[in-house]
């Protein structure tokens, strides 16, 4: 599947369901820093991708940057609000309780 994708990327097709599948892709396959790299250009396609800006946190926590990660889930949260995507915001909610119990 990611093969297909980056084949699209190439050819110049660039969009946020693309880089969402990237994304999502990547972190599947423990590609931390590449899917948080697609999952950005995602939400800046799209600001209000709930399910990017949470993926996105996962990838950077994955990478070792839980500031970025507690950043994209806050930035997740308020575009989950105005979409009413109740699962996605009680989800990025429940991440970001598990950050705040990590010692720093």
């Amino acid at each position: 599947m990611i093969e297909s994708l980056e084949k699209m990327l190439a050819k110049g097709v660039d969009n946020a369901l693309l880089r969402f599948g990237l994304g999502k892709g990547y972190l599947d396959l423990g590609e931390n820093a590449k899917a948080a790299e697609h999952l950005q250009r995602c939400v800046a396609f799209d600001p209000k991708y709930s399910a990017a800006w949470k993926l996105l946190g996962k990838a950077q926590l994955a990478s070792g940057e839980p500031a970025a990660a507690r950043q994209a889930w806050e930035q997740g949260l308020e575009a989950a609000r105005a979409h009413g995507d109740k699962q996605a915001e009680k989800e990025m909610t429940v991440f970001l309780k598990k950050l705040d119990r990590q010692p720093r």
